[in-house]
């Protein structure tokens, strides 16, 4: 298996070894899973760690397709994978978030022949609030009880604005600790944007990839705060749905209800998105509606790209990401990586816009 887990990983500290040190599946090709004998080489990657598990999955299926092929995905967090993508170090990478308009139009993407690139989103899943409170497995709870949470405010977990939302519910009075990111994250991005959009006056701060508070406990990496809130009762953190385990998690209130976490709510989610505008041909960059009050909605949606190249110096490498790519757009990838590491599988409209901007790379 080519998938490896690191802490942080500078763009220029992104080694041979690392990029190199894999080995190839050797069973019989299956053209279900983007087989083509013709296909050899290796291609690495680096980014978000949330996509861990799927891309684990992924791999493993399109190297026993292919078997002269190497694919090398490198977990770094997606502000790592990012700066990779930039400084030529990643054929091609995943992020938690497109790049912005900013860095669009700043361009300089060392590992692209132009600055013409490509945005999918192939990978999305729920965000989990996730906690540990002992003979609690779920709770209910609406963004400004969230946000007050994670800033500080509600420091116990009898407090009455969690207890006021859960009648019959036996919460103790524990103290709670809150635990978020230490690295750059897309997941991280992805609340506080939810946090901030949905109760602006209890989080003021803005969506940043970089938790922008002081205080709470931090971890690396999903594993390491998933870790974190297994490791000490009264936790509370977020993380990729896929990684929520046995933990207890948040049903959150959207309009007059409060809605769990699943893959439908998501895709629920997903299908009301915008695209960005001013955006290429094949970035297709979404805008998510975190406010939404819509039935069966669960607006803390994690929607992770993979980012390409439109024109890459070497044609192989363009047929190796493209190949790739297509696979994990397919009915059969998307199914895959609902299977391992439950995220939501795109709509065949969406679907049929990732096939199109694909056919893009050369």
């Amino acid at each position: 298996m080519n998938i490896k887990r690191v802490g942080t990983l500078a763009a220029l500290g992104l080694t041979s070894t690392l990029l190199l040190a894999s080995c190839a599946a050797n069973e019989t090709p299956d053209a279900g899973s983007g087989g083509d004998s013709s296909l050899s080489g290796t291609i690495s990657a680096t980014g978000a760690s949330s996509q861990e598990t799927a891309q684990a999955a992924w791999v493993a299926a399109f190297q026993t397709a292919n078997t002269g092929v190497t694919v090398d995905y490198v977990s770094t967090g997606s502000g790592p994978g990012r700066e990779n993508f930039l400084a030529g170090a990643s054929d091609f990478i995943g992020s938690d978030r497109a790049f912005n308009d900013e860095e669009i139009a700043a361009g300089g993407f060392t590992s692209c022949a132009s600055d013409e690139i490509v945005e999918l989103p192939l990978y999305v899943s729920p965000i989990a609030i996730i906690f540990n409170l002992e003979g609690v497995d779920s709770i209910n709870l609406d963004a400004a009880t969230v946000a007050n949470i994670f800033n500080g405010t509600i420091t116990t977990w009898n407090d009455p604005a969690i207890a006021d939302q859960n009648e019959g519910v036996e919460l103790p009075d524990t103290a709670i600790t809150p635990v978020h990111r230490s690295d750059d994250s897309g997941t991280t991005e992805n609340f506080t944007e939810y946090l901030n959009a949905v109760a602006p006056e209890a989080w003021t701060a803005e969506a940043d990839g970089v938790w922008p508070l002081e205080g709470g406990e931090s971890a690396e990496g999903t594993s390491g705060l998933v870790g974190a809130v297994e490791a000490g009762q009264g936790t509370i953190g977020y993380a990729d749905a896929s990684r929520a385990g046995d933990l207890g998690t948040v049903a959150v209130k959207v309009g007059e209800e409060y809605v769990p976490y699943s893959t439908e709510a998501v895709a629920a989610f997903l299908d009301s998105a915008e695209r960005v505008e001013g955006r290429g041909e094949g970035d297709l960059a979404l805008e998510l509606d975190r406010t939404t009050t819509a039935a069966g909605v669960y607006p803390i949606a994690l929607v992770s790209y993979l980012i390409g190249c439109v024109d890459y110096e070497d044609a192989n490498t363009a047929e190796l990401v493209s190949s790739y790519f297509s696979y994990i757009a397919s009915a059969e990838g998307q199914d895959e990586g609902n299977a391992e590491a439950g995220s939501a599988p795109i709509s065949d409209d969406l679907r049929a816009e990732v096939e199109a901007a694909i056919a893009l790379i050369g």
